[in-house]
């Protein structure tokens, strides 16, 4: 009997031990199972941010996949911009939106976003609302707040919220966490583009986007194509021309600028790269099918002999008076103004350098290449260069 009891110990023992052993395998795989996730959806906000879709769009994009993935009832992403808290992505009914926006003045977040923490807070029992619900009632019962840093600067808030009081007592914070710092690196990026894409104006000189829109905007449509070629020229006599006359300048810079859009498909995208500086990107077309078409273009410029008229006013001599005398001094004779013209002539020399840019790589590298290429180009060569 008492071997008995003492092989049922044994026995005991060791499924104790078994099933600690089981615990831990399972408890390991579920932690590298949570990585596997948490990497996965890492990648997700990566080509979310990486895709063509304007700077909104990519952040409720964002918002659709932390709901789908993490399995959370409500999410909502609120920034300050400076003036006002904008509400960026939710799946919360808008008539809410008012008191999701205006959580920074609720007491109990206003600690959370001074010290930089997440904040949890649920209710007991289905008769009671959140601190921050007003005429809403049943949506509702358990929530988290995360106020949001970029370089210790604080611009909004994500907040998650269950229907069901207590839901989120045995979650792990640490992964939302990790969702939280993803959602700042991605806003981060996204403010970014933004800033590009609210930079990009239109030159009013020329009527052409500056080059800010290559990167923005533009480059959006570069990136439909895997490889494109690019170009860029300098009107290399701009300032010998300035020397003759500035007006002259200006219309040789705004009648090549018009002749080169009025000569290339509306698919390809020309810019005012900066002063004689300019820019195309063929989208679609390899750099080298490109050449024939640029030199038409170089030769067809450089015959042109651009003109202006100019008005300008010479002193005359008025031959009429002959009071010769008065109070014993010779009067001189009185003079006038005559307005003449004037035809000022240039003709543009062009230094043009092509190059590829691919899908993926780093456009402005492109450009920036091209441009240092370009400016220490003598200014007699008339070669078109690839590089």
């Amino acid at each position: 009997m008492l071997v008995l009891i003492i092989l049922l110990v044994c026995v005991i023992v060791a499924l104790m031990i078994y099933n600690m052993s089981i615990h831990k395998k399972i408890q390991t795989f579920q932690n590298m199972n949570q990585r596997v996730t948490n990497l996965n959806i890492l990648q997700d906000f990566m080509n979310i941010v990486g895709n063509d879709s304007d700077v909104d769009k990519k952040i409720q994009d964002i918002n659709e996949v932390i709901i789908e993935k993490y399995e959370i009832k409500y999410s909502t992403i609120v920034v300050f911009d400076g003036t006002e808290y904008i509400i960026k992505a939710s799946n919360v009914s808008s008539r809410h939106w008012d008191a999701l926006k205006s959580l920074h003045e609720v007491d109990i977040f206003k600690d959370s976003i001074a010290a930089s923490v997440p904040k949890y807070i649920t209710v007991n029992n289905e008769n009671e609302r959140l601190p921050y619900q007003q005429q809403e009632f049943g949506r509702s019962k358990s929530a988290i707040f995360f106020p949001l840093y970029i370089d210790n600067v604080y611009i909004g808030y994500w907040i998650i919220e269950s229907g069901v009081p207590h839901d989120f007592d045995n979650i792990d914070t640490t992964i939302f966490e990790t969702v939280r710092e993803n959602i700042v690196t991605v806003l981060k990026t996204i403010d970014y583009q933004k800033t590009l894409e609210k930079i990009a104006r239109t030159d009013l000189f020329t009527g052409l986007k500056t080059a800010e829109y290559l990167y923005g905007e533009g480059k959006k449509i570069i990136d439909q194509y895997a490889v494109s070629g690019v170009c860029m020229f300098k009107i290399a006599n701009i300032e010998e021309i300035n020397k003759i006359s500035r007006e002259l300048g200006n219309k040789v810079i705004t009648e090549t600028s018009n002749y080169i859009k009025s000569n290339i498909a509306n698919t390809y995208l020309f810019v005012r790269y900066m002063g004689p500086k300019f820019a195309i990107v063929f989208c679609g077309v390899e750099s080298n099918a490109v050449s024939e078409f640029i030199k038409g273009i170089k030769e067809s410029i450089e015959e042109q002999k651009i003109s202006l008229e100019e008005n300008f006013e010479v002193k005359e001599i008025d031959e009429t008076q002959d009071e010769k005398i008065k109070e014993g001094k010779e009067i001189p004779k009185k003079g006038r103004r005559k307005k003449k013209k004037q035809i000022k002539t240039a003709t543009p020399q062009l230094n043009f350098v092509i190059s590829t840019y691919y899908k993926g790589t780093g456009l402005e590298e492109v450009f920036r290449k091209m441009e240092k290429y370009i400016d220490e180009e003598s200014k007699e060569s008339t070669e078109i260069t690839s590089i």
